[in-house]
């Protein structure tokens, strides 16, 4: 044990982040952020990089809303074990927690139709279907609007006061099923995937999430200047985070179906979910780790914390280096073994080369990079304790998990821009035309969105005590050893 903490190390007003500390990075994430927005304004709407670009911004709100995530788990996770030894850095997991509701900034882009009809196929089917539906109800209405019945293939017998609306007739469904030799596969995932429904998940995802961990951090700092704190709060604290963990599983499983599992909507995963959710939990505890270092050579949470914290969240690091392995083997073990074309696809796409880049070789190397190193790095427990040794390891992580949701994401950048211009008419036709456009988009996209979340995070940090000083249990904290 490093050192033996008593009351009278703990301030009684709790101690707080200088404003010059926080203020040139702030100035720099904002600014960095504000030119980021302005340049991605202006691609969004290029022919030649918005189709692509759609890719790359989902890519780094994926890679940076894992992280929030992963801080509203870690928190949740706190109070509903009751732990000790966390109080110490339990206001850092609160804070990176916090930026998840502001992520919602970052997915107002993938709201805006033209983005979707670049991201997601299924939403151009029902477009589609929904513009003939109304086309043919003004024909059948006698409107002059410039289409006629007839020259849309499947639609001539359209009744539209069939029982749902015309919408729902056999004929529209007959027009989806023909249209595409897949589509029989969004017509049986039509209850799940509408444009409403969609939407409306999204809004709740950060409505009802946002609210558990704005609470959360709520009752941990009105303790902090509480003149007679007592276990209420805690107490308070816990059964909220026990109703919370279910809406995190829920909706940290529902963020990776419907913004990335989405973009293939013939492919499906049981595990898909479970694979999201190891690394939310995995790199946002390299992000705590890495916080609490940079506080330290500041001069915070000295008294409260010691090696034994970092000895701690480097075991749960290493934990989920080994539980992401397991999930990941496991996926592709079952769709391996089931051999079934619509859940092969997926697997097949990231062991081909694409022409400018080979997905099999990061694919493959990411299976010794992802987790053999880091599994053997890390065990020996002296690795985990020493700051020059773990943060080193934490960095290389966050480096590992852009390379495992950059795979994830962006192989399904060519196929479905190629499909979806067959789509509208332009078959052969890419308007993605040089790979240096989509790589520097990809740049252009992780810089904005990781400024943006900057600061966020160093918003939070600095607008509370670095750790909840009026915590019954801070003193069993500081004191940890394990």
């Amino acid at each position: 044990m490093a050192h033996h903490v008593t009351s009278q190390d703990i301030p009684a007003n709790g101690e707080q982040i200088a404003k010059k500390d926080l203020g040139l990075l702030k100035m720099v994430s904002l600014i960095v952020f504000a030119v980021g927005a302005v340049a991605s304004f202006f691609l969004f709407q290029s022919e030649k990089w918005g189709s692509g670009y759609a890719y790359s911004w989902l890519f780094a709100f994926i890679f940076f809303i894992t992280l929030a995530l992963g801080g509203v788990f870690w928190t949740t996770l706190h109070h509903v074990t009751n732990s000790g030894w966390g109080v110490s850095i339990r206001r850092i997991m609160e804070n990176l927690g916090f930026v998840f509701p502001f992520m919602a900034v970052i997915a107002i882009p993938l709201m805006i139709p033209s983005v979707q009809d670049d991201l997601y196929e299924w939403m151009n089917r029902h477009r589609y279907v929904q513009q003939t539906v109304e086309a043919v109800d003004a024909v059948i209405d006698g409107e002059k609007v410039g289409y006629n019945a007839k020259t849309i293939p499947g639609t001539e017998d359209i009744d539209p006061n069939a029982p749902g609306g015309a919408y729902t007739s056999p004929k529209v469904k007959q027009l989806k099923a023909t249209h595409d030799a897949h589509d029989h596969l969004l017509i049986n995932k039509h209850w799940y995937m509408t444009l409403e429904n969609w939407l409306v998940r999204v809004i709740c995802f950060f409505v009802i999430l946002g609210a558990g961990i704005w609470g959360l951090r709520k009752i941990s700092i009105d303790q902090d200047s509480d003149p007679n704190p007592t276990t209420r709060r805690l107490i308070l604290a816990r059964k909220l985070s026990c109703a919370v963990m279910p809406f995190f599983a829920v909706i940290a499983t529902f963020i990776a179906f419907d913004f990335m599992m989405g973009t293939d909507y013939k492919w499906f995963s049981t595990m898909y979910g479970v694979w999201f959710f190891a690394g939310c939990a995995l790199n946002s505890m390299a992000i705590l780790i890495l916080t609490l270092t940079w506080l330290r050579s500041k001069g915070y949470l000295t008294t409260v914390t010691s090696k034994e914290h970092y000895h701690i969240m480097g075991k749960l690091m290493h934990a989920f280096v080994i539980f992401w392995a397991y999930v990941s083997f496991s996926q592709f073990m079952l769709i391996w073994y089931a051999n079934i074309t619509e859940e092969t696809t997926y697997f097949l796409l990231r062991n081909s080369s694409d022409g400018s880049t080979n997905w099999n070789l990061w694919s493959t190397l990411l299976v010794f990079l992802h987790f053999a190193l880091p599994f053997v790095i890390l065990l020996p427990h002296y690795m985990k304790k020493t700051v020059k040794f773990v943060v080193p390891i934490c960095i290389y992580l966050l480096v590992m998990h852009v390379l495992d949701l950059y795979i994830a994401v962006i192989p399904e950048r060519g196929p479905s821009l190629s499909v979806m211009n067959k789509f509208v008419g332009h078959e052969g036709e890419l308007l993605l035309t040089a790979p240096y456009a989509a790589y520097l988009g990809d740049i252009v996209a992780f810089l904005t969105v990781g400024a943006f979340f900057t600061f966020i995070f160093l918003r939070n940090l600095g607008s509370a005590n670095t750790y909840p000083n009026r915590d019954p249990r801070i003193l069993e904290s500081a004191n940890l050893h394990n």
